[in-house]
């Protein structure tokens, strides 16, 4: 008799004991960052690494260790970026080129996403253009230079097919590898509540692939920057503008070294800036609410 009631509250024990772990689980606490942690884990250590290497790189000129003709000081690289703020043409170099990155990366956007549905969705063409698409994203930018100055000659057309050309297959891909991770139990799930076609794909396929998918869309600007710093390195023409790849150019046509690591900072910056200002919000947003990020 003692055994008979035994499994009957051992049974009650093991779901008491999973209630209570769910209960855990959704008893996380979500709070804000205070400002002074946010400063001390993420601001202070990338400027602490600045800093260590502002300081190895004037020791090293200033023991004469490197030949001032290969390695400038960085008084010298801060006396160009001064001069430019002085004649107040730096912004707008820098914004030359961050508007034509983000414009040439909106419309790769625009024929990116489709283009990664269609070819994650139906086999046929998966077959066709998928090992077109994987090609595509491993040939360096750079290669597409020649043609597009061939076709549309040395204006911002130029700029966007080769920022196109090398950014598209980045997020078409993302979203492939996306869709593919997708559970078949999500689409049957759909399917069951009514959403088919493009329901199913808006409100099922797109934010199950969403990690994919950023993922993709990260990858595409990085290779929209770099495609579009090539372009205007190679096809620089001052009816373009001056952007960065072209004052990277002419500080090599000048023999100006500081303007040289002067621009590759620069570009630099604005591809760091734009990572922490657009994607790491966006990805932090998705892994909130996926439950993945307890404080925010």
């Amino acid at each position: 008799m003692a055994s008979t009631d035994t499994a009957p509250q051992a049974k009650a024990d093991d779901l008491a004991g999973l209630e209570a772990g769910l209960d855990a689980l959704d008893a996380v606490e979500i709070r804000r960052t205070p400002v002074r942690e946010v400063l001390v884990k993420k601001v202070l250590p990338p400027a602490l690494a600045v800093t260590l290497v502002l300081a190895v790189w004037q020791v090293l000129v200033s023991a004469n260790i490197t030949d001032p003709t290969k390695l400038p000081a960085p008084s010298a690289v801060w006396d160009g970026l001064a001069d430019l703020w002085l004649k107040g043409t730096l912004f707008d170099i820098i914004w030359t080129s961050v508007s034509r990155g983000l414009f040439g990366f909106l419309l790769a956007l625009a024929i990116g996403t489709p283009l990664g549905l269609l070819v994650a969705r139906v086999k046929f063409v998966r077959a066709a253009i998928g090992p077109v698409l994987s090609g595509l994203q491993s040939l360096p930018s750079v290669a597409w230079v020649p043609p597009a100055v061939l076709w549309f000659g040395l204006n911002d057309a130029m700029m966007y097919t080769v920022i196109l050309l090398g950014a598209v297959p980045s997020i078409a891909n993302g979203l492939v590898s996306g869709v593919d991770q997708v559970p078949p139990l999500f689409l049957r799930a759909g399917r069951t509540l009514g959403a088919t076609g493009l329901k199913g794909t808006w409100y099922v396929v797109m934010p199950a692939a969403l990690p994919g998918y950023l993922a993709g869309l990260k990858q595409g600007w990085a290779f929209s920057w770099r495609s579009l710093m090539a372009a205007e390195i190679i096809a620089s023409s001052p009816d373009l503008g001056l952007g960065l790849g072209q004052l990277l150019e002419n500080g090599r046509n000048n023999i100006d070294l500081p303007g040289v690591f002067l621009a590759i900072i620069l570009i630099l910056v604005v591809g760091i800036a734009i990572d922490l200002l657009v994607f790491s919000p966006v990805e932090r947003w998705v892994l909130r609410n996926r439950g993945l990020l307890a404080q925010s």
